[in-house]
């Protein structure tokens, strides 16, 4: 699809597209998506007192979200392959600010040094670096400076027809906010509603030492997605 016509396409969303134009264009493709619901009195320990934890039917989640980054660059501007392009891993909760519901990164990993230092520049965002290795229907994380270690294999189901109200709630998400010195950021993105899969998970090895109790071998949903293009605004400084 072209810009204008993702732009046009927002019968799914939860509030109208923002004012001013958009500055980035990327791709977040080939995505899993694993869900935790997890007790709220560990997931507050990662989130700043200023930001509300969202609920459903009373219990917050966790979700960790691999996927290929691509052909990321500014809205006027081509992309640029070897910083474009790179594997990550995101673990995300899901937050409320101001009466909006979005998104709060507890970690961002990328598969590459300089796209990671760009991107962490450019948005004070928690990127780092890890190895990865991906293949077709398998992805491998290390990273050495937090002992963190992630590998899994899996097999993609059939297309979901129908979303529940809980596989919405979890994928559709239209900000994200995130603490920086004292204050915090917001970021608004568009893309269509995600198409998304069943999956099969046929290995699954997690371990994030100071994410404590987070996040396990067994996650209570997970889902695939060969993507989205994304249309984003700038950092808003609230």
């Amino acid at each position: 699809m072209t810009t204008s016509e993702i732009l046009k396409t927002t019968d799914h969303r939860p509030w109208k597209l923002p004012t001013g134009n958009w500055k980035y264009y990327q791709e977040w493709n080939d995505a899993v998506f694993l869900h935790w619901e997890v007790e709220y009195s560990e997931l507050r320990k990662f989130i700043p007192e200023n930001i509300e934890i969202d609920l459903f039917d009373g219990k917050p989640w966790v979700s960790l979200v691999a996927f290929k980054m691509e052909k990321i660059r500014p809205k006027n501007l081509p992309s640029f392959p070897p910083v474009s392009n790179f594997d990550e891993i995101n673990i995300r909760t899901y937050v409320k600010f101001n009466n909006k519901s979005g998104v709060y990164f507890l970690s961002i990993e990328a598969g590459s040094k300089i796209s990671s230092q760009i991107a962490k520049s450019l948005s004070k965002l928690p990127y780092r670096y890890s190895k990865m290795n991906r293949q077709e229907i398998h992805y491998q994380s290390f990273n050495a400076e937090y002992s963190d270690n992630f590998e899994m294999a899996y097999q993609i189901g059939q297309k979901q027809t129908e979303k529940t109200k809980i596989d919405k709630w979890l994928v559709e998400r239209y900000a994200l906010f995130q603490d920086d010195k004292g204050h915090t950021n917001e970021f608004e993105i568009h893309h269509i509603e995600w198409p998304t899969y069943k999956v099969e998970l046929k290995k699954l090895m997690i371990d994030y030492p100071r994410f404590g109790n987070l996040l396990s071998s067994s996650p209570t949903l997970a889902h695939y997605s060969p993507g989205v293009q994304v249309i984003a605004w700038g950092k808003k400084k609230l």
